[in-house]
């Protein structure tokens, strides 16, 4: 049987974390490794106490057993452990992924059986993301591949602020990958795998798995981690504009500060609202194009069924 892991570092409540792993472990993955960017004793209890989870705290005796000095931004530590995890870990599981806390694998049947229908020609299986819509938590919005369309079915959907969004999402397009382990040598990014000098071998799309990213949620905390997205995040100044400069383009970092300098916080609302928000408007303009998903976690009741002493 074809066996699956998740690795995650984490920096995040006790209940979203429990509510991230009870998900895929509900979704039959064999091991989840957790990496705790902070501590948090509560969580720390809940995870070891699971057989199939294995949970670390990365204080300095973890990066020395590493050998490397913390790495100042999170994305490094990220690429640390999920390395460090594949090549001491990957022999527990026949296919490894990383992802972060707000992010949930949808697939359209089990796991194991997608990735065991795989080829072995096949070394990394990229899934592609949805991006939540600001509600009840159910609705996410769709994908949109790039090409000669992408442009103007944004602007359709995101008239005023779209042109400046690549490809609507506040966050990532470029989804993440699931990795066949045992194919030494080979780090783990983001987004990417590299082999020496090769990058994403034998890649291949995995169009019916979704993966739900929760990015934002409501106005309340999406303006809470504004600051830090925009220093530090999805939001930050080293990132490419939507389309080439000699076109207009502006990165999302120029964006969102010319609109605070210009309107203040009532404007980063607007921004917000087009955006994000689950609104009538936008939930009929994302039918019509076909890209509004329904997906129900009911994380409540996964936490419950697989972490019971502590919910």
């Amino acid at each position: 049987m074809t066996t699956w892991g998740l690795v995650a570092t984490i920096k995040a409540p006790a209940r979203d974390i429990l509510g991230f792993a009870a998900h895929h472990l509900d979704l039959g993955a064999h091991r989840v490794f957790l990496f705790l960017d902070a501590p948090n004793p509560e969580a720390q209890a809940a995870l070891k106490a699971h057989p199939k989870i294995r949970v670390f705290t990365c204080d300095d005796a973890h990066w020395r057993r590493l050998g490397i000095k913390r790495p100042a931004k999170h994305q490094a530590r990220q690429t640390a452990n999920a390395t460090d995890t594949y090549h001491r870990k990957g022999d527990e599981v026949d296919w490894l992924i990383h992802i972060d806390v707000d992010e949930f694998l949808w697939p359209d049947r089990p796991m194991a059986e997608r990735l065991a229908d795989l080829p072995a020609e096949v070394i990394c299986a990229r899934i592609r993301p949805v991006e939540a819509l600001a509600g009840d938590g159910t609705l996410f919005k769709g994908f949109i591949p790039p090409g000669p369309t992408r442009a103007a079915t944004v602007a359709r959907l995101y008239p005023r602020f779209g042109a400046h969004v690549k490809g609507g999402f506040l966050s990532h397009l470029a989804g993440k990958l699931f990795v066949r382990t045992g194919q030494d040598p080979l780090v783990v990014k983001i987004h990417n795998v590299f082999q020496v000098d090769q990058m994403n071998p034998g890649e291949r799309e995995m169009p019916e798995t979704l993966l739900l990213h929760c990015h934002a949620k409501s106005w309340e905390d999406w303006i809470s981690t504004y600051r830090y997205r925009l220093a530090h995040g999805s939001y930050r100044a080293e990132l490419a504009p939507a389309r080439p400069r000699d076109k207009g383009g502006l990165t999302l970092h120029e964006v969102l500060s010319e609109i605070e300098t210009a309107e203040g916080e009532a404007g980063l609302r607007s921004f917000y609202d087009e955006m994000c928000a689950d609104t009538p408007a936008l939930r009929g303009a994302l039918k019509a194009e076909g890209l509004l998903h329904r997906c129900a976690l009911h994380l409540d009741a996964k936490r419950k069924k697989h972490f019971p002493d502590f919910c």
